[in-house]
């Protein structure tokens, strides 16, 4: 290949292109990102970047001194892949064309109808989303929370430790429950509670209140959450717009091998809007977590290089993790195909757990609360070979 254009500029374009020069490949690197900015650590938004703790430049993945020989296209966004041409289309009207090509477009912040334009509403994805709630929960007041996943829960004890009035509003009966099961998102959505943040299950939000700025978050029971400032957290959709008519499949996000390889030959998926096979599961899905954003792409960049020469190995079980009220969570593997689970170690009350799930005895998945070392040695076994 002469040359290889990574098609997106966060974790899992940067790791791809870090992997193609790790594994031999010495062609004309192009990566291409529709931010400004270099790639940068998205986790510490929600976090650490959000209470003021760390800066801007904490945030760089690239290390000093780094040099990939790419060419940077920052700041414009691909709109087409022309399969024929081998081409990746921009919006400035430029083209790329590229012998191998690498998917890595992510997920854009699902918003609430209607909220476009009303100041004080939030998502947060971006950088640049990152720095304009950051200035608003400065000033303090009342924060509404719209969704009680893992990026609202982070927000809203950024937020509490800052000291504003926080309530999270879920409409799932159970915070969590998808990616941790019913009883165990139960117990972790508790630290809510245990905060004094206020949480409110079961009902959908309506819409917004407010002529220019919010000023209240109107739920479907008819209640009103008086707002100063609401982050928007109801999940994520995957970039893959631009790949319509491609030839590309799509399916929630790019349909993937269990090695990343799309439907065409030279064009493999990484990151969010990745939906890699799953031998585990025997299915698709994304993964939306920073350690898949970084060691899926030593497996596509493999498959890229060899031309589909190699066999697809199996992708270690999803892992994730969460800082919330001081409380350190880390999860591994599917809950959802798991028909038990156990706490092993620790008191639920305590919120210092190891709990196991598993699927006729077998373990699927684990999740900590404070239990990181026992934690990573369960973690090691789901990740054994099949």
């Amino acid at each position: 290949m002469r040359t290889v254009a990574v098609v997106g500029a966060s974790l899992a374009g940067l790791s791809a292109a870090r992997s193609l020069r790790k594994q031999g490949y010495d062609g004309r690197l192009v990566v291409i990102g529709d931010e400004p900015h270099r790639p940068y650590d998205r986790p510490p938004l929600s976090k650490e970047f959000l209470a003021g703790a760390l800066g801007e430049a904490d945030l760089a993945l690239e290390t000093d001194g780094e040099d990939l020989r790419a060419e940077w296209l920052l700041g414009t966004r691909a709109t087409g892949l022309d399969r024929a041409e081998r081409a990746v289309r921009l919006a400035d009207g430029r083209e790329v064309r590229a012998d191998g090509i690498v998917i890595a477009t992510g997920a854009a912040a699902r918003t609430l109808p209607g909220s476009a334009g009303l100041a004080g509403v939030h998502a947060l994805r971006t950088l640049d989303d990152a720095r304009a709630l950051r200035d608003e929960l400065a000033l303090g007041g009342r924060l509404v929370v719209i969704g009680g996943g893992f990026i609202g829960a982070e927000v809203a004890s950024t937020a509490y430790a800052l000291g504003l009035d926080v309530t999270v509003v879920e409409v799932a009966p159970t915070p969590l429950a998808g990616p941790l099961g019913q009883t165990m998102g139960g117990v972790v959505s508790a630290l809510h509670a245990d905060h004094g943040v206020r949480l409110l299950c079961g009902v959908g939000v309506k819409g917004l209140s407010g002529e220019t700025r919010v000023d209240a978050v109107l739920l479907e029971d008819g209640r009103s959450v008086p707002a100063d400032i609401v982050v928007v957290g109801v999940g994520a959709r995957p970039c893959v717009e631009w790949l319509e008519g491609s030839g590309v499949e799509l399916d929630n996000g790019v349909k993937c091998g269990a090695d990343g390889r799309t439907s065409l030959t030279g064009v493999v998926a990484v990151g969010d809007c990745a939906s890699w096979y799953d031998p585990r599961l025997g299915a698709h899905r994304r993964v939306e977590h920073w350690t898949g954003a970084r060691e899926r792409p030593d497996a596509a960049v493999a498959a890229l290089l060899a031309g589909g020469a190699l066999e697809p190995g199996v992708p270690r079980p999803p892992y994730f993790w969460s800082d919330q009220y001081g409380v350190k969570i880390q999860f591994a593997g599917h809950a959802g195909v798991s028909d038990s689970v156990t706490v092993e170690v620790g008191a639920v009350d305590d919120r210092n757990v190891l709990a196991v799930y598993r699927r006729a005895g077998v373990p699927v998945a684990v999740l900590g609360m404070n239990q990181p070392r026992l934690f990573m040695r369960w973690r090691k076994q789901l990740s054994a070979p099949l």
